[in-house]
C-alpha cells in the first residue's frame, strides 16, 4: 500500500523520525531522544506534534446544527461562536462510529477534526445525511498541536491574541503572517493549543515554533503514552461501533440538552438504547489499571479477578513515563471496577498482579482562566 505523507515529512526526516505506517499515513513514531524523553519534555516544557493526517472538514449551510445533533449526542445548537466540543458520532445499537471536536465557526459553519483512521468513512457517513448544506474537506491543511505546561508562553510570545484562550475555545490569529485558526485544546492533558493552518505554510510555522527554546519535537510513541495517562480514549481501542459511551465512561459527552428532560432530547442514533443503559448500567466499565511492579501488559490480555475467572481485557497499555511504572486503560465486569481492586492480567500465561485505579492517571492541567 502506497503511504500517504503529511507537509512535514521533510521535516521529520531531517530531524532524525523513525518513520512507521500509521492510518495510512508514513508518521514519525519517535525522534533520536526517544519516547520515554519526549513523553517527560512534553509534561515539563512544550512539544510539537504534526497530526496533520486528521481529518479537518468544515460543514456549512442552513440546519447545519440540527444535522450535526441528528448524528452526535453533543449540545451543538447551544454551541456560542469559537466555542468547541467533544462528540461522538453513534449508530443505532448506540455504539462509536468515531470521536471527534466540534467547533462553531458561526451561525451556520462548523468546524470537524476527526480520526485519521475513521476520515474516509466520518466523510461518507456525513455527506449521506446532508440536507442542503455543503461539507468541505480541508484537504490542504495542515494540524499541528504545541502541547505542554510552556505552549502557552510560547505562543503568547508568537501570537499574543492566543495568550488569553481558555480550554475549549478557539480564534482566527496569525503567526509570521500565516492566517491559521488556533484552538486551546489537544490530547495530552497539558495545556495546549492546535493549530489548524494551508499546508504550503506547514513547515515555516513548524520550524518557527522549534526554534522557540521550550519546544522539542514529539513522535506518536509519546503522544499515546501522553493521552493514556491523562486518561483520555482512543478510537479502535477503548472506542468502537460496540462500545456504547455509558461503559466508556463518556456520558459527560452527552449534552444537558440532549437527555431525557432536556430542551432537545434524543434525536441522535442509538439514543434510546444509551439512556436505558444509562439507567440499567452496563455490565462492563472502562477503568485505569497499575501494574504491582515493572513487568509491562499490553493490548488485547486478558484480566482476571484473583479466583483467575475472565473479568475483562486490556484495550491500551504503556510505561507511564510520568508516574513510573506500567499502566493500562481496560474494561471490566462492574463489580471488579472500584478503585483498589486487585486483579490479575495473563500476560503469557504467567499471571501479573495490577490494581484498578482512578483516571486519569496524572491531573490535567487545561487552562480554564
Amino acid at each position: 500500500m502506497t503511504l500517504l505523507h503529511t507537509p512535514l515529512d521533510a521535516l521529520h526526516r531531517e530531524l532524525g523520525a523513525r518513520m512507521v505506517p500509521f492510518a495510512g499515513y508514513d508518521m514519525p513514531v519517535q525522534y533520536p531522544a526517544g519516547i520515554i524523553k519526549e513523553h517527560l519534555h512534553t509534561r515539563q516544557a512544550a512539544g510539537l506534534f504534526d497530526v496533520s493526517h486528521m481529518g479537518q472538514l468544515v460543514l456549512s449551510g442552513p440546519g447545519s446544527a440540527a444535522l450535526l445533533e441528528s448524528l452526535v449526542p453533543a449540545d451543538v445548537a447551544g454551541l456560542a461562536d469559537n466555542r468547541q466540543t467533544y462528540a461522538l458520532l453513534t449508530n443505532d445499537a448506540g455504539g462509536v462510529l468515531d470521536d471527534l471536536i466540534i467547533t462553531r465557526w458561526g451561525p451556520d459553519t462548523f468546524f470537524l477534526v476527526v480520526n485519521a483512521g475513521c476520515k474516509e468513512q466520518d466523510i461518507a457517513h456525513l455527506r449521506a445525511h446532508l440536507q442542503g448544506q455543503t461539507l468541505e474537506v480541508l484537504a490542504d491543511h495542515a494540524l499541528l498541536a504545541l502541547q505542554g505546561p510552556g505552549a502557552r508562553e510560547v505562543m503568547a510570545r508568537l501570537c499574543a491574541d492566543t495568550a488569553a484562550l481558555t480550554f475549549m475555545h478557539g480564534m482566527r490569529a496569525s503567526v509570521d503572517g500565516v492566517e491559521l485558526y488556533v484552538t486551546c485544546s489537544g490530547y495530552t492533558g497539558e495545556d495546549g493549543f492546535e493549530l489548524s493552518l494551508p499546508a504550503a505554510s506547514a513547515e515555516r510555522i513548524a520550524r518557527l515554533l522549534l526554534a522557540q527554546p521550550e519546544v522539542e519535537p514529539i513522535g506518536l510513541g509519546a503522544r499515546d503514552s501522553l493521552r493514556l495517562e491523562a486518561g483520555l480514549c482512543l478510537y479502535g481501542h477503548e472506542l468502537s461501533a460496540a462500545i456504547d459511551p455509558v461503559q466508556a465512561g463518556l456520558v459527560w459527552s452527552i449534552g444537558k440538552a440532549r437527555r431525557p428532560g432536556g430542551e432537545r432530547p434524543g434525536g441522535f442514533p442509538g439514543a434510546d438504547r444509551i439512556f436505558r443503559l444509562i439507567e440499567d448500567k452496563p455490565p462492563l466499565r472502562r477503568v485505569g489499571l497499575v501494574v504491582d511492579g515493572k513487568r509491562p501488559v499490553r493490548e488485547g490480555q486478558t484480566v482476571l479477578d484473583r479466583n483467575g475467572k475472565q473479568v475483562g481485557e486490556i484495550c491500551s497499555a504503556c510505561f507511564g513515563a510520568s508516574v513510573g511504572v506500567p499502566i493500562a486503560i481496560a474494561y471490566v465486569s462492574r463489580e471488579d471496577a472500584e478503585p483498589g481492586t486487585q486483579l490479575v492480567v495473563d500476560v503469557r500465561g504467567k499471571p501479573v498482579a495490577v490494581t484498578v485505579a482512578k483516571m486519569p492517571f496524572v491531573p490535567q492541567r487545561y487552562f480554564r482562566g
